[in-house]
């Protein structure tokens, strides 16, 4: 399909609301304001079509970026590529829901995820810890060093308050994640979510965030939902 066609397609499904709803978050234009779900029916027709991945991640259109994540081809893509997907990830939403998605799906993705985190760049750093959220909440436990886990979980423990905004978000995230997903360290995580407590994530005009892991993996405990994986990381 013809990117032309594509960004024309995009723009008719754009609604003003969601359109709102992104730029509080963090975009700004260009976007159109398309819903993820309203992506899925064309991006079934496309499938995996890294060439056209590329050129809709070039516009800098946020729409356009995300939908790029959903039709890449990650096994096609060098540590280089992601680099530059990252250079253009502007905000929380690409570096941690586009570039972050699409790295865990390959075999480079902790190699690359450590770099980040290791940064000193904010959405570097916060794409790094998501990723590894959205890969332990997909692979199999045995694909990772409980550990290199445990003394990831140790730094988090240490860090998290002094870090930046975003990063402390994922790094919030990387606790639950895990204690809900990653069985060898279930009670580590908890204790450490405890010793972390409300963790306040501070957002450009809007009211701070109070985050609280514990409270989060003891709902899932009771659900009886510790060891739960993805089937897909991507929508």
């Amino acid at each position: 399909m013809e990117f032309e066609i594509v960004m024309q397609e995009l723009e008719a499904l754009g609604k003003e609301r969601m359109k709102k709803t992104y730029i509080s978050n963090g975009a700004h234009e260009p976007l159109f304001g398309v819903a993820t779900g309203a992506m899925k029916p064309l991006a079934r027709k496309i499938k995996k079509n890294q060439p056209l991945a590329e050129q809709l991640y070039a516009t800098g259109n946020y729409d356009a970026m995300y939908f790029a994540g959903i039709i890449a081809d990650p096994m096609m893509m060098t540590e280089m590529d992601f680099e530059r997907w990252m250079d253009g990830a502007y905000f929380y939403m690409l570096s941690d829901y586009v570039v972050a998605v699409t790295l865990s799906e390959t075999d480079i993705a902790q190699e690359v995820a450590d770099k980040w985190i290791t940064s000193g760049e904010e959405l570097r750093m916060s794409a790094g810890w998501s990723c590894y959220c959205w890969l332990l909440g997909n692979r199999p436990d045995s694909e990772f060093n409980p550990n290199k886990m445990a003394s990831m979980l140790e730094q988090v423990k240490n860090t998290i308050h002094e870090s930046p905004e975003r990063t402390k978000s994922a790094m919030n995230n990387f606790i639950y994640t895990v204690g809900v997903s990653y069985l060898p360290l279930h009670e580590q995580a908890f204790e450490i979510a405890k010793a972390v407590g409300p963790v306040e994530v501070k957002r450009d005009n809007k009211k701070s965030s109070i985050l609280l892991a514990s409270e989060n993996i003891k709902k899932e405990l009771d659900k009886g939902r510790i060891g739960f994986k993805r089937k897909y990381v991507r929508c």
